[in-house]
């Protein structure tokens, strides 16, 4: 089976790789950290241990390269979804059935700060 933790096989080996770094992902963040710690542990269990022993420095560049692209990704998305979430929350300013403070919790991703200043410039350009 694909899937199954086994020491025995290369892809075995990087499922619990996998797993290790998961683990060490939630208690350390996703840091150089967590990467070296799982490479070390990694070698302590006799996972992988001759690729990492060679190839310590290329499998943390690689991981941190990939950490940096979610990085980016997900402060993309968090942009899109905070200019999709002002939009929407012009509107609801312009309708003016809600007050601020529940136009507020139904867009957690803006504070009631940010949503009054939406406030004050619609109210510019009405």
């Amino acid at each position: 089976m694909l899937y199954q933790e086994d020491e025995n096989n290369i892809i075995g080996e990087y499922i619990i790789f996998c797993k290790v770094y998961n683990a060490q992902r939630k208690k350390c963040g996703q840091t150089k950290e967590a990467i070296e710690e799982t490479i070390r542990i990694c070698k302590d269990r006799n996972v992988l241990r001759e690729y990492l022993e060679n190839r310590q420095k290329e499998v943390v560049d690689i991981m941190m390269t990939l950490y940096d692209d979610e990085e980016i990704l997900e402060m993309y998305t968090n942009d899109i979804e905070k200019r999709r979430d002002r939009k929407a929350v012009e509107r609801m300013i312009k309708v003016g059935k809600l007050s601020l403070e529940e136009i507020a919790e139904y867009f957690p991703s803006l504070s009631l700060d940010e949503i009054k200043e939406i406030e004050a410039e619609v109210m510019q350009t009405v």
